[in-house]
């Protein structure tokens, strides 16, 4: 292991985190990202190339990463370029589709149907419509969608039209999800959104009238230069705009951002602590709920009588397979986690000679494949016990029975036989919760 992996991180350790300091903390997966290899690549080759007639009763899902941006925001952690013109981003969308149509003859997955779409990003929205119109029917040959539960898409407000928006719909698009993050301008700006909020206001009309089943919008919670005055007029008029679903997040800074390194440079940063962007998310939630939204998870708020569902996560939190495709994307196949190549040469390379663009992966026991489900879902904000001693054969709350006693003794959370269902203060904190029950190997670790 590399000393680089020997730094504790907020999303490994049960450190009570005050700051905001550099390290991940939303918890996306187990174990850590940073225990994963390239030794087990032949294994994952050699799931993929056989047959399981048990899988056909496992959903299955397709993402598709499409790493494009305006700008590079000043917190943004993913694979992203800003600098590709219309030729290089054809080549990246024939390479895109050409792995789609790789995965579309391998034994494990031929024959299936997608349960579930996710485009992601990046921004899906920044390419143009043609490029978006002709990956569309390239994948479609060969993994059609058109009973799908759910065919998700990722937007930048300042990147649609409205023959973009209706091009999105037209290929199937059921869920929108607009990346808001702010309101206030001077926030986006200093942030480096690429967008500002007249653009917001711009294309909610377009959006709106394409009547998708459901439109997310996210907010983040603590972003530089936010105060009291800015979130709430925030989270007014995102209540205004009336969107289906709105999704907060706090405010990180993993290692690999514009500020991250400015901090680790010695350049001072002002931050909110963790106590104000908690005491900000819970505002918002109240607020929200004045205006008619439920609590579906512990960052989404759905309102009442709208849609209630989100497949794509709800499918991940189980376990369902995903194939993942796209430079750097994540893949979970047969109870086996993999990433592709994470930079854009060597994945256009792999995939023109044909091959899969495996990078590294990692092959879990049984008792991490426990793991990890229960701490996804005790994002939910509630979980069964009989679920999991229905798949696994274990008992929880006596498996674990330490750590959700002394987190009940933290009033984070309460449990009887039958579910553990977390407070609000428990939601509100909830990442920084899930090292209670990780491994001892995997505590005090670098996270990705």
């Amino acid at each position: 292991m590399s000393e680089q992996i020997q730094i504790p991180e907020p999303a490994t350790t049960r450190k009570v985190w005050k700051e905001t300091d550099v390290g991940s903390v939303f918890v996306s997966n187990y174990p850590p990202y940073s225990f994963w290899r390239d030794e087990n690549t032949a294994e994952i080759e050699e799931m993929l190339h056989t047959s399981d007639s048990g899988d056909r009763e496992i959903p299955l899902g397709l993402y598709m990463h499409i790493p494009f941006c305006r700008k590079r925001c000043k917190f943004c952690y993913f694979r992203v370029y800003t600098d590709r013109n219309s030729a290089e981003i054809q080549t990246y969308l024939d390479a895109l589709a050409k792995e789609v149509e790789t995965y579309s003859t391998l034994p494990r997955v031929a024959g299936r149907k997608l349960h579930f779409v996710y485009f992601g990003g990046g921004t899906p929205s920044y390419i143009s419509v043609k490029h978006l119109k002709a990956l569309v029917d390239r994948v479609k040959a060969v993994m059609p969608w058109d009973d799908a539960e759910e065919v998700a898409f990722e937007c930048e407000p300042g990147t649609l039209s409205q023959s973009k928006v209706e091009a999105v719909r037209e290929i199937g698009v059921t869920r929108l999800s607009l990346g808001l993050e702010n309101l206030n301008d001077d926030i986006l700006r200093e942030n480096g959104r690429a967008h500002v909020s007249k653009e917001i206001y711009r294309a909610m009309p377009w959006v709106k009238a394409q009547e998708f089943a459901q439109v997310n919008v996210d907010l983040i919670s603590g972003m530089v230069g936010e105060s009291w005055e800015t979130w709430r007029d925030t989270v007014q008029g995102t209540i205004d705009l009336d969107a289906d679903s709105v999704t907060i997040y706090q405010m990180e800074l993993p290692f690999n951002t514009t500020y991250s390194k400015a901090i680790r440079d010695g350049g001072g940063l002002p931050v909110a602590d963790w106590a104000t962007k908690r005491a900000w998310h819970n505002y918002a939630i109240e607020e929200f709920a004045k205006a008619g939204y439920e609590t579906s998870s512990a960052y989404t708020l759905v309102k009442k009588g709208r849609l209630n569902k989100f497949v794509y996560r709800d499918a991940l939190w189980r376990s369902a397979d995903l194939i993942g495709t796209g430079v750097a994307s994540f893949s979970h196949v047969g109870g086996m986690h993999f990433q592709n190549q994470t930079h854009w040469d060597p994945y256009i390379e792999t995939i023109d000679k044909g091959q899969l663009p495996i990078n590294r992966s990692f092959v879990p026991t049984k008792e991490e494949r426990l793991i990890r489900e229960m701490i996804l879902q005790l994002k939910l904000g509630r979980i069964e016990t009989a679920y999991f001693q229905d798949k696994f054969g274990v008992n929880i709350l006596h498996q674990f029975g330490e750590a959700y006693q002394r987190l009940r003794d933290y009033e984070m959370l309460d449990f009887d036989s039958q579910s553990v269902t977390l407070s609000r203060e428990g939601l509100l904190r909830v990442d920084q919760l899930l090292p209670e029950f990780y491994h001892e190997k995997y505590r005090n670790s670098r996270y990705t």
